[in-house]
């Protein structure tokens, strides 16, 4: 029988977030304190998630296409 593949995660924590643009952790807070980027909390909470829709969207955003 065949092994289900694993679930592809859509929140990242925010140092995974900055590992997938190859960022650092504050680079990446920098992006989300500038509202660059936008973050998902929930309410009372401290922890910061970032969609992976809007990492991609980041990215396609700022390609240089004439480079």
């Amino acid at each position: 029988m065949k092994e289900p593949e694993p679930l592809q995660k859509r929140l990242y924590k925010l140092k995974e977030a900055a590992q997938y643009l190859g960022r650092s952790e504050w680079g990446m807070r920098d992006l989300t304190w500038k509202r660059l980027i936008p973050t998902v909390m929930t309410k009372g909470s401290r922890k910061i998630y970032i969609d992976v829709m809007a990492l991609d969207a980041f990215i396609e955003k700022n390609k240089d296409l004439y480079s």
